[in-house]
């Protein structure tokens, strides 16, 4: 439904239900959880050696979220620093040296990577991107394709890592944030290779693309056009509005971050879905809380990861992509993809799926192509059997939507529909059907984040051994978030 047609309004009592239910369903299942990780607390420190807390006293810390533990320790250590470095010459060079800043902002990034990587990485650095610039110049995607995958193969090799980055002996930390940095690197690397006008842009203007460095360890992703264009215009701001958007960012951030530390108190959710042994033995209401509260925290991770780059960008005079959107919102795999990571989805879709035909070429060129974006998007995460089952999810779960969403779209069962069903019962239907697809998605997420053994865990507990009851209490809860997600999904159209 497009923001200009009118939304299928239910009673207002029967959207206050759903709400009421849905907050009903996070409460007590967040309730559930947190009681038995009281319960469990101490088998849980044998096994996976809890940490003391920093917010809450006399509470530990669930430690096994490794990408949060990982970043919150480099941002203490080294790039936090790095960052506010990068804030304070940015502003600096746009007062006194607008005309030189792609070089300052150039010199700088590549300063960071040293004091980062060291110098075998900063080296390993210089070199991709040298290669990507390379074969650039050659115009031709086929090879910038070849060369991106030929780096990212690079990069799975551990002793392809090692060896190039001079640590075969260095501590893991060092090797993982060397590996996560090139392997977000390739993105702009390949971004930059791809776009026609490459070879016509100033070197300086790439080169500030390619080692802008608040997002060069983990991004977000922004479009090389677009990065170039906010850069030669970028947006302006008073002395005042840029303290403003300081301090409001940096409180913004702050709240972020201290609900995820007393998430990661409060629940020991990560530690939970690690022991086979005690999943299976809670109850239904603590399994679903754990899967809401995996999904939530990995959301409000995200919005500390990419929230610290986009306000430095504002800063800059950039527009950042926007903000994950809250997953309890989420009822569908296409909004999930387009409105979690937007950056990561406009990528896709300028450079995979649209190059690979996408839907010009009928149903089955659509599929194809949705296929080779999901293959491309599972190696790039690393190409684990997990990740190649989480893509098969998310293509079976786009194409059952994508395939819906035609068949309604269809004359006769347009017309159909508008004969047999009022507004508020399609509305109805949609949420049913989407109940469903947000199952499949929730399943697909737990395999992301959890492997496929937390998956089979949920599919075997809620749909073999729960059936019917849990597995119709699990979409009639589903269905209640559906409504409140295309409620708020057509709010946010308005607007």
């Amino acid at each position: 439904m497009g923001p200009g047609r009118p939304a299928a309004v239910l009673p207002r009592w029967e959207l206050a239900l759903y709400l009421l239910v849905s907050l009903g369903f996070h409460f007590y299942s967040f309730f559930r959880v947190y009681r038995d990780s009281r319960e469990y607390e101490e088998l849980l420190d044998e096994e996976f050696g809890l940490e003391p807390g920093s917010l809450l006293p006399g509470l530990k810390k669930d430690p096994t979220d490794f990408e949060w533990s990982f970043w919150m320790e480099w941002g203490r250590r080294r790039l936090g620093w790095l960052l506010l470095g990068h804030a304070a010459l940015s502003q600096v060079s746009t007062l006194l040296a607008k005309q030189h800043r792609p070089w300052v902002l150039t010199a700088y990034g590549v300063w960071a990577c040293w004091r980062a990587l060291d110098t075998p990485g900063l080296a390993l650095a210089l070199l991709h991107v040298a290669v990507c610039l390379g074969i650039a110049q050659l115009r031709s995607p086929l090879l910038s394709w070849l060369c991106a995958l030929l780096l990212l193969c690079s990069l799975r090799l551990d002793t392809a890592v090692d060896g190039k980055g001079g640590w075969p002996d260095g501590p893991q930390s060092e090797r993982d944030l060397l590996r996560f940095s090139l392997t977000v690197r390739c993105l702009f690397c390949t971004a930059a290779s791809l776009e026609r006008g490459l070879c016509g842009a100033p070197l300086p203007w790439v080169l500030a693309y390619l080692f802008y460095y608040p997002t060069f360890h983990n991004g977000p992703v922004l479009s090389f056009p677009r990065f170039c264009a906010q850069m030669r215009c970028p947006q302006p701001l008073s002395p005042g509005a840029r303290l403003a958007l300081l301090v409001a960012g940096l409180g913004r951030l702050l709240c972020w971050w201290a609900l995820a530390e007393l998430l990661a108190q409060l629940m020991y959710t990560h530690a939970l879905c690690a022991s086979p042994t005690l999943l299976g033995t809670v109850s239904a209401w603590t399994l679903g809380g754990l899967a809401l509260a995996q999904v939530h925290f990995f959301y409000v991770k995200y919005l500390v990861l990419f929230g610290v780059p986009a306000l430095l960008m504002r800063l800059d005079g950039l527009v950042p992509p926007p903000q994950p959107r809250c997953v309890s919102t989420m009822f569908s795999f296409s909004g999930m993809w387009r409105y979690f990571d937007v950056g990561l989805h406009e990528f896709l879709i300028r450079y995979v799926y649209v190059p690979a035909g996408g839907s010009r070429h009928g149903p089955l060129g659509t599929l194809l192509s949705t296929a080779l974006t999901f293959s491309f998007v599972s190696f790039w995460h690393g190409g684990q059997d997990d990740l190649w089952c989480w893509a098969a999810l998310n293509w079976l779960g786009l194409s059952a939507e994508s395939g819906a969403r035609w068949l309604a779209g269809t004359p006769r069962v347009r017309r159909g529909l508008a004969r047999h069903l009022s507004p508020a019962a399609r509305r109805r239907l949609h949420a049913g059907l989407a109940s469903c697809s947000t199952c499949l998605l929730i399943l697909a997420n737990l395999v992301f984040l959890g492997g496929c053994e937390l998956g089979q865990v949920y599919w075997d507990r809620v749909f073999l051994q729960g059936w019917p009851w849990v597995t119709l209490l699990v979409l009639g809860f589903l269905y209640c978030y559906a409504h409140v997600g295309i409620a708020w999904a057509q709010t946010y159209a308005a607007h």
